[in-house]
């Protein structure tokens, strides 16, 4: 199975940094890219970019089906490593920086900050919905160190008010580390170490668990009672098509997932999973995929 082309940024941007990028909850590719911007060196893996000071201004690029506008966010002092779009013309930023524990940020429509808030350390995944709903996923270092991350999954409202946290029934392993995250209006997907359930936890309160026979995916695309799961069983190219029923997942048929021309899938940055959509990109920020269910 071949991915498809979702979007691909501006020539004209060519040649700035982009600090992070995602695709939202209307299926638009957002990038941010601060004009004064370096590469930093890292220990380990590629450089990093970072504003040369603080506060910066950052520019938003939003690409929507082809149609591309602009959105400049003032005033800001967060390294931002995840970003989202909100109801209303806003946006939620995570990141690090001089705001200290206030890691996440709302901007409104004028690209003004409107509030700051604390949102725990390790974020993993930072998604949005339609519904004014947020949700924040984590990793190990935050889960046992951090009281807002240990539950692993919160959810927010749209205005940075934490509503909910995930409480493992009585007999089931508590998250650890979510490795693969999916959002749609209302309700949230995850699947996480060290069981690897897949987890379903709607904002009215319902909350599900399925056993899977998938270990360690990347990501999922999930609609109605299909379930595609991407990665895992240390095979990352590897695509699962699985059908749920009430207690646990059942695996369909298994498929090898390629670049639009064919070519082998060898690496990608954390999928991005939107319903019955799975967005993707590989090293480069500035070209998205998609496939879906």
């Amino acid at each position: 199975m071949a991915l498809r082309p979702h979007a691909l940024l501006p020539r004209q941007y060519d040649h700035q940094k982009v600090l992070a990028t995602t695709v939202d909850a209307w299926g638009r590719a957002l990038w941010m890219i601060c004009p004064d911007a370096e590469l930093r060196p890292r220990s380990y893996g590629r450089p990093y970019p970072q504003p040369r000071t603080r506060p910066y201004d950052a520019l938003l690029v939003i690409d929507s089906g082809g149609a591309v506008q602009e959105q400049w966010l003032h005033d800001m002092n967060l390294r931002v490593t995840h970003l989202d779009a909100l109801p209303n013309d806003r946006f939620v930023l995570q990141g690090h920086g001089a705001a200290g524990d206030q890691n996440a940020q709302i901007y409104g429509r004028d690209g003004r900050r409107r509030r700051s808030f604390v949102m725990g350390h390790a974020v993993e995944y930072l998604m949005a919905d339609r519904r004014h709903h947020v949700w924040s996923a984590y990793f190990d270092e935050g889960v046992y160190s951090d009281p807002i991350s240990a539950d692993g999954l919160v959810r927010w409202d749209s205005g940075g008010n934490r509503q909910w946290g995930y409480r493992p029934p009585e007999g089931i392993e508590y998250i650890d580390t979510v490795y693969a995250f999916n959002v749609d209006d209302g309700v949230a997907w995850a699947n996480y170490y060290p069981t690897f359930p897949l987890l379903e936890a709607r904002t009215n309160g319902e909350i599900r668990l399925r056993k899977s026979p998938v270990v360690a995916p990347a990501g999922m695309a999930v609609h109605g009672e299909q379930v595609i799961m991407l990665g895992g069983c240390r095979q990352p190219d590897r695509l699962h098509r699985c059908r749920m029923t009430e207690h646990e997942v059942l695996l369909v048929e298994e498929a090898c997932l390629t670049l639009p021309n064919g070519a082998p899938l060898r690496g990608y940055a954390h999928p991005v999973g939107r319903g019955r959509h799975l967005y993707l990109r590989g090293a480069s920020p500035r070209q998205w995929y998609v496939m879906g269910v």
